[in-house]
């Protein structure tokens, strides 16, 4: 079972375990509905945060707001989950940021705490993430980040929109991540 009171940290940012009272915060981020053509819930409707969020309320996933420590602001969500114990993996994902926030750093803040978690504490052997083969930033900023990219699995996912993903995995296994971390903190230095 993934445990569900896991709180990371850094300099810059806090993820905590969603509660109920954040969805006012969250619903002022979330208003922009171009923000949710990649995604299979549209937070820009009030009705579909809480269906977004009952998977992380029913224990099925660990869902983080990301919080800006300079600002104290939630600044967006990410989470874990398809967690299986038995094959030592998990997966990074349901990640979103408010717009404001895009290309400022915290996403890679992110995607460092919760690999070094993964590896360094839940000793896990692969961490993955997917995302919408059409979302190229998304793509192209997992790349930079030195995540290996697997290979797609069409017609996967249903959206919001109504329109079937093609879903692209990555990702890091036990083995590269102390080269990866290496290159993680370097990247957050600079």
């Amino acid at each position: 079972m993934l445990k569900t009171d896991i709180i990371l940290e850094n300099e810059r940012i806090l993820l905590r375990p969603i509660l109920r009272q954040d969805f006012p915060f969250i619903q002022t981020l979330t208003s922009e509905s171009s923000l949710w053509e990649y995604f299979t819930h549209d937070l820009s409707k009030s009705e579909e945060i809480e269906k977004w969020a009952e998977p992380a309320f029913k224990g099925d996933r660990l869902q983080f707001v990301v919080i800006d420590k300079n600002s104290g602001k939630i600044v967006g969500s990410t989470a874990y989950g398809n967690y299986s114990p038995r094959d030592q993996r998990i997966e990074i994902g349901w990640t979103w940021l408010g717009r404001e926030f895009h290309g400022s750093g915290i996403n890679q803040n992110m995607k460092f705490l919760m690999l070094k978690h993964a590896f360094e504490k839940m000793n896990l052997k692969r961490v993955e993430i997917k995302t919408d083969v059409l979302n190229q930033p998304a793509r192209q900023a997992l790349l930079k980040m030195g995540i290996t990219e697997e290979g797609v699995l069409r017609s996967h996912t249903l959206l919001c929109t109504g329109r079937r993903r093609d879903t692209i995995y990555y990702s890091v296994l036990e083995n590269e991540w102390p080269n990866l971390k290496v290159n993680f903190i370097q990247k957050l230095k600079g």
